[in-house]
């Protein structure tokens, strides 16, 4: 229902527009050209919150005086640039947008977009002026939250404008990935900022794109603006933005992926070129059955063996460990504590005597595998040494008896410099220590058997068990290891 103004005109004129604006949605503030508002409609009151023509005031100076208008950048109008004033002044203006509130109000209210229409009877002199108004509050709300939503999104985004390929927004994800300011984005046409040059599948993204239909995720090389790139994933959706269609752009940043990459890359070259280039024979082995995976040339020469005839087999199948019992006592050994070190083992290489070797291993990770690495050290050489340094000794003890039994044992232990605290003791039975002692006094296994009241099975599997625990394989080694760790020493 239309209201009017106590000093409007009672013309016939007046009355077909009052009556005509009461059945607009949109709101109509009629103005006299002497700035006297001589109408309004129940559209116009309710978007500026009053229910009387008289709140809106008497003129365009009082409507100023009670009503603050801002541009979308918050900033506050003059009173010469207000959208009635401009219109008495005789300017025609297209649909501009305000924020308006009443005066003393912080936050604005409502979001108008005002345009002027001019109306005369009879080709002269304007009778009336009209602001027309729409509320485009909820939409401008609407796209304000869009804005807040789309700059605050962690994840580097983009929005293009499908008509002219330009680029209307970039969040401040976007910029700090490109490292350059958003202002120096916006606006941009596509083809200066081609983030579409150089991706997977780049004919289905372009016929995509130029649909307006939604592009799925790809790999894409993102131009930088130092002349560099950075590996995203990129996917485009559709969507509008102010009634104009757009394409939305987000971005996951996949370079420090490939940074890692190439530095596992080079980290495996450099673990893979160590390996290889090892004086120590090393075998690495796959979990839990102990398959050969990789083999290093040191092995290859230590065993006379070719890659071919040891990848995807084990030590048994190739027969590589003297004593197959041991080999499984020490893989379980493995298996449960994750390492072992330097145990004595020995080798049968494809040709030749058997080799002496020291040998320990720790599980790995080996790209997701769980695997073993074993090293191989040959001692062969100081093992014979050592044997014969033993054999020298019986031989003076079977030839001369007046050496006394420490000499034999200061002889014995010349090599070790007879520091048993370097050797610590394995865990020996009472009757296992009994055993090794009778052996480090030349005992035979018949002589045990007399000594300590046992059969000779029962002496024979007390002595094997005792070279599986100490590692060894015969008397004169398990001697050896005895008089390191200061065991039969008399």
């Amino acid at each position: 229902m239309s209201q009017r103004h106590p000093h409007a005109s009672h013309a016939p004129t007046l009355r077909h527009l009052e009556q005509l604006m009461a059945g607009l949605t949109v709101g109509v503030i009629l103005v006299d050209p002497s700035g006297a508002i001589v109408g309004t409609n129940a559209a116009a009151l309710a978007m500026h919150g009053v229910t009387q023509a008289e709140a809106l005031g008497a003129t365009a100076d009082e409507y100023c005086q009670r009503f603050c208008l801002r541009y979308r950048n918050h900033q506050r109008l003059a009173r010469r640039d207000y959208p009635i004033m401009r219109m008495l002044a005789g300017e025609n203006f297209p649909d501009v947008v305000v924020e308006v509130a009443p005066v003393g109000v912080n936050e604005p209210r409502w979001t108008h977009m005002v345009h002027d229409v001019v109306m005369d009877v009879d080709g002269g002199d304007p009778d009336y002026l009209a602001l027309v108004i729409q509320d485009v509050s909820e939409r401008y709300d609407a796209e304000a939250r869009f804005e807040a939503m789309f700059q605050a999104n962690p994840a580097p985004a983009l929005i293009l404008r499908l008509s002219d390929q330009r680029f209307i927004r970039a969040n401040s994800g976007f910029a700090e990935l490109c490292g350059c300011s958003r202002d120096s984005i916006e606006g941009r046409h596509l083809r200066d900022l081609d983030i579409l040059a150089h991706t997977e599948r780049h004919a289905l993204v372009a016929e995509r794109l130029q649909h307006g239909l939604t592009i799925p995720q790809v790999e894409a090389e993102l131009p930088l603006p130092d002349g560099s790139s950075r590996l995203v994933i990129l996917a485009g959706q559709p969507i509008e933005v102010g009634d104009q269609r757009c394409m939305l752009f987000t971005f996951a940043d996949l370079e420090p992926r490939r940074l890692a990459q190439r530095a596992l890359a080079s980290s495996e070259h450099r673990a893979a070129t160590m390996f290889r280039l090892a004086p120590g024979g090393m075998v690495v082995t796959a979990l839990p059955d102990h398959r050969i995976v990789e083999v290093n040339e040191a092995f290859l020469r230590l065993t006379g063996r070719g890659t071919h005839a040891l990848i995807g087999r084990d030590a048994d199948e190739i027969q590589l460990w003297n004593d197959a019992s041991q080999r499984e006592e020490v893989e379980r050994e493995l298996d449960q504590r994750g390492g072992i070190r330097t145990l004595d083992v020995r080798l049968l290489p494809a040709t030749g005597s058997p080799i002496d070797c020291l040998v320990s291993a720790e599980v790995i990770d080996v790209r997701g595998d769980r695997c073993a690495l074993w090293l191989y050290q040959d001692v062969t050489e100081r093992r014979h040494g050592e044997l014969e340094l033993v054999e020298a000794i019986d031989a003076v003890m079977k030839d001369a008896s007046w050496f006394s039994r420490s000499i034999m044992d200061k002889l014995a232990t010349l090599r070790g410099g007879g520091d048993a605290e370097r050797h610590p003791p394995l865990d020996l039975s009472k009757r296992e220590r009994e055993v090794l002692e009778l052996i480090c006094q030349g005992a035979d296994d018949k002589a045990i058997a007399d000594r300590l009241g046992l059969t000779g099975n029962t002496v024979r599997n007390h002595v094997s068990r005792l070279y599986a625990k100490i590692g060894v394989n015969r008397r004169s080694a398990a001697v050896i290891w005895a008089r390191e760790r200061g065991i039969g020493i008399r």
